[in-house]
């Protein structure tokens, strides 16, 4: 089969992903409404204790919402995966003309398009409560970008796991031990500064919180040169190590 096929096909089941989203508002809720309660629980019931003012704690949890959001909504594409190999959807697949690829292609790209609408919420919900870009255009979009980029390198480990996983609910702790720690025990919420500390060194070392740190450059001011190289170095290793653990997992779980 040529390439071109496959990118089809791969095209076509990603499009078929995004049909789960009109005929699953559940889905539609995960990615817009649980960032929307993240970042109004953490403003209002945490903002005064943290920075003395919810407005000026709005300022520096925005950008790390934004990361959170976008990094826990890569969990979809696991999830799509092992509901597919588990009940069976994937033996019609194999029985179909499409390239073998196709449908892991397609959760892939299928979620890409899930993490561009939950960028776009959280910063249109933020600037509704009253958050301020301090830098220009380009440096939102590259900001966006940066967190696009994570995203896609962090949702194969998503996938991997969702093959991997013979059960829904092993897939969901599975996930929970991974994202969690990336995502809670960062500078998302806090300045690791203020952390104890062992936990302010796995902060440190916590690629993700040199992605929110550079996010919150991008949208704020400040240096940013240096951790968004961190976060894409972090990234293009996360891509280099899982996307063929995954490839090769997934060849191996469709022999079968």
């Amino acid at each position: 089969m040529t390439p071109g096929r496959a990118a089809r096909h791969g095209v076509t089941l990603a499009a078929r992903c995004l049909l789960h989203l009109r005929h699953s508002p559940g889905q539609l809720l995960d990615m817009v409404v649980q960032p929307m309660l993240f970042l109004v629980l953490f403003v209002f019931l945490f903002g005064g204790a943290v920075a003395t003012d919810w407005r000026l704690y709005l300022q520096f949890v925005l950008p790390g919402v934004l990361v959170q959001a976008v990094l826990l909504a890569t969990v979809a594409a696991g999830a799509m995966l092992n509901a597919d190999l588990t009940t069976g959807i994937f033996d019609r697949f194999r029985s179909l003309p499409i390239a073998r690829s196709a449908p892991l292609v397609g959760a892939v790209l299928g979620d890409s398009v899930r993490y561009v609408l939950t960028t776009g919420v959280v910063l249109a919900f933020g600037v509704l409560l009253g958050f301020r870009v301090r830098t220009s255009p380009l440096a939102v979009v590259a900001a966006c970008a940066l967190v696009l980029v994570a995203a896609f390198a962090v949702c194969w480990i998503s996938t991997l796991i969702g093959v991997l996983a013979r059960t829904p609910q092993r897939l969901q702790m599975l996930l929970a031990l991974v994202m969690f720690p990336l995502t809670f025990g960062s500078s998302v919420y806090v300045p690791t500064g203020t952390l104890p500390g062992w936990l302010r060194v796995w902060a440190e070392l916590n690629p993700v919180s040199a992605l929110a740190d550079a996010v919150r450059a991008l949208l704020l001011g400040g240096p940013a040169a240096g951790p968004a190289l961190r976060a894409l170095v972090a990234s293009g290793l996360v891509f280099a190590v899982f996307a063929p653990l995954t490839v090769a997992a997934y060849l191996r779980r469709m022999r079968h």
